[in-house]
């Protein structure tokens, strides 16, 4: 687990934007896909609690059965963060936030390679978790067990005889960056679930509201509270950074515009304008908070916000600019290239640095901007050739031809440290591992762990490139579930392309309409929809349009549309074909034939039951499309 980062630096500006034109361009030499996949892979290993009949990773087995119960409260689930059997809340909420993160920019790409149904139960796998430990609106559990305790044993998560002390923080014990930052994975990922599962995504929506105002209204650290986690996860930066970083999530999922005032009235107040970085991680989260207001300020919402908003990304170019080595403070970097940080798990900063900078090279390129550095100008496809560039030498691309990630490739690391997989499986030998025999038997084994924790990604090499694969060296071979997050979005941008469509509107059709908030409370988002004129269609299957949300960009007024098909007889739907005819924009939930304007199920489904209706949404610069049934069969 990481134990510390190092904190923050002081205010240089970066110049104003100049505009040109991006070219996409191709990417090849690594198996993204197959990176992906591992990657996905690697939470169900981390997995506590009852694991599920369709668990892929088999030597694991159920852990934590009791977490929570001395408490009276239910906390078995959730995720291991590292290679210790600890869970971990600030971290754990980190990884949530970023892997919906990932799949809201990104969750096309995933589809397509056949992983946005597993990276969507890693993240539910996340948020069951957290409804669990917020059981009331002022009261989070940050952490079930103890590092001290923990670290003195190495022992399966099936044997553990460790101290399983839940620890909550409350109005009397504060944690507004723990709080805060759960409060912007609920957030995140109630976009993430408002298509396939709306009444799960408004639950999630729920807790974020309360752990926001709760976070809000009782300021404190929370290792203040939960002094056990000082030594292993220390909010070096304070609780500021997570109140705008949840702010801005929470305005991402509703349009709120009292969040959105939260980030204006309070960006000086808390630092989103004022500091300029060149780390973004579980601790520090300013780099993220600036590039999400830059987002929101390319897609036009910034309103009377704007100059403050423009503050915000000059702060987030800072970022983009010293990771390319065009700043006036640059990130130091290996001599193989590698973005470096620190000794103990650098890793960490590749990852969330090469999301930043792909999520920021498709706002760009979107709104056919570039990035003006200290020493010249940086272009789109400059920022994603550098991302690329560190997830490549993470897969092998380096001096010692190692990937970083386990399984992947032919030379990973094979003694990770981590308790899980360098015993041997339950499964295998059912026979107990005690506290101090795990070391003596398994830690100090100096071969190969007997279960391979595919997909993880492990701390990585020092400054020089060099790298000793050793279960002992934990700044080096010790993973981290907050490693993997922000690569699963820039994995699934690599292998599948840009899919031509615009980046700063891609969770839009997640959004509901905007609403408008008094400014001093924080309520329940509005849902106002504009109806249009359903288009015809047949009995038993009816079809419905509804304008949901619009907005002006660049002169033009875009539409949302939301389209649902309902099979209104008492059979199953099959092999529908739907003819859709006038639409000039992208469109989401229907899978394109080969013929023109044919569109069929999506592909992560096959037919529609009887009585239940399925939603598409498209957005475009015009009335609603021309949608018609062409074919179908009940059966």
């Amino acid at each position: 687990m990481d134990m510390k980062n190092n904190m923050i630096r002081p205010i240089i500006r970066v110049a104003s934007l100049l505009v040109v034109f991006a070219v996409e361009f191709a990417f090849a030499g690594h198996d993204y896909g197959q990176a992906l996949s591992k990657g996905i892979l690697f939470y169900e290993a981390q997995r506590s609690g009852y694991l599920p009949g369709n668990q892929r990773v088999t030597w694991r087995s159920n852990s934590g059965l009791q977490d929570g119960k001395t408490s009276g409260v239910d906390l078995v689930g959730g995720y291991y963060d590292a290679g210790d059997n600890v869970k971990f809340g600030l971290p754990m909420a980190f990884t949530v936030t970023m892997m919906s993160w990932s799949i809201i920019e990104y969750g096309r790409q995933m589809a397509s390679q056949g992983e946005l149904g597993h990276a969507l139960e890693a993240v539910k796998w996340g948020t069951d978790y957290f409804i669990k430990a917020h059981p009331e609106p002022y009261v989070l559990y940050g952490e079930v067990g103890d590092g001290n305790t923990d670290h003195y044993c190495w022992q399966r998560p099936e044997d553990m005889t460790t101290d399983r002390t839940a620890y909550r923080i409350d109005p009397s014990r504060p944690g507004s960056d723990l709080a805060g930052e759960t409060a912007a994975a609920m957030a995140a990922a109630s976009i993430v679930f408002r298509r396939y599962n709306p009444s799960y995504s408004n639950e999630l929506l729920n807790h974020a509201y309360q752990l926001f105002e709760f976070a809000d209204k009782y300021r404190g650290k929370y290792d203040s509270s939960i002094t056990v986690a000082q030594k292993y996860y220390h909010s070096v930066s304070g609780y500021d950074d997570e109140l705008l970083w949840a702010a801005a999530w929470l305005y991402k999922a509703t349009n709120n515009q009292y969040y959105l005032s939260y980030l204006a009235n309070n960006a000086d107040a808390l630092g989103g304008t004022g500091w300029a970085m060149t780390e973004f991680g579980w601790d520090v989260k300013y780099a993220g908070v600036q590039v999400l207001v830059s987002k929101f300020l390319m897609q036009g919402k910034a309103g009377p916000y704007a100059p403050i908003f423009e503050r915000y990304q000059q702060k987030a170019e800072f970022y983009m600019c010293s990771c390319l080595g065009k700043g006036s403070r640059n990130v130091q970097r290996t001599p193989g290239g590698l973005i470096f940080r620190q000794r103990w798990n650098n890793m960490q900063f590749v990852t969330s640095a090469s999301f930043l900078l792909t999520a920021y090279s498709d706002y760009l390129s979107s709104a056919g901007k570039s990035v003006q550095c200290s020493s010249g100008y940086a272009s789109p496809n400059e920022l994603l050739s550098f991302a690329k560039s560190q997830v490549d030498y993470l897969l092998g691309d380096n001096p010692r031809a190692t990937s970083y990630m386990v399984g992947y490739g032919s030379n990973y690391p094979q003694e990770v440290h981590h308790r899980a997989s360098s015993i041997i499986s339950v499964k295998v030998n059912p026979s107990f591992v005690s506290c101090r025999g795990g070391y003596a038997t398994w830690f100090s084994r100096k071969s190969s762990d007997p279960n391979v924790l595919v997909g993880a990604i492990v701390g990585g090499p020092d400054a020089y490139d060099n790298f000793a694969d050793q279960r002992d060296n934990y700044e080096q071979t010790e993973p981290a579930t907050y490693n993997n997050a922000p690569l699963l979005g820039v994995l699934a941008r690599l292998g599948g392309g840009h899919s031509g469509y615009n980046q700063l509107f891609s969770d839009d059709l997640l959004l509901p309409a905007p609403a408008v908030a008094k400014q001093n409370s924080a309520p329940e988002p509005e849902h106002k929809q504009n109806s249009a004129p359903a288009a015809t269609s047949p009995d038993p299957i009816a079809i419905g349009q509804t304008a949901t949300a619009s907005w002006n960009y660049l002169g033009k007024t875009y539409y949302r549309f939301s389209t649902t098909v309902t099979n209104k007889s008492s059979k199953t739907l099959k092999d529908l074909k739907l003819n859709i005819n006038k639409l000039y924009g992208p469109i989401w939930g229907l899978r394109e034939l080969s013929n023109a304007n044919v569109y069929t199920f999506p592909t992560w489904r096959d037919s529609l039951p009887a009585g239940k209706s399925l939603e598409f949404v498209y957005i475009h610069a015009a009335s609603q499309a021309d949608v018609m049934i062409s074919s179908y069969t009940l059966a």
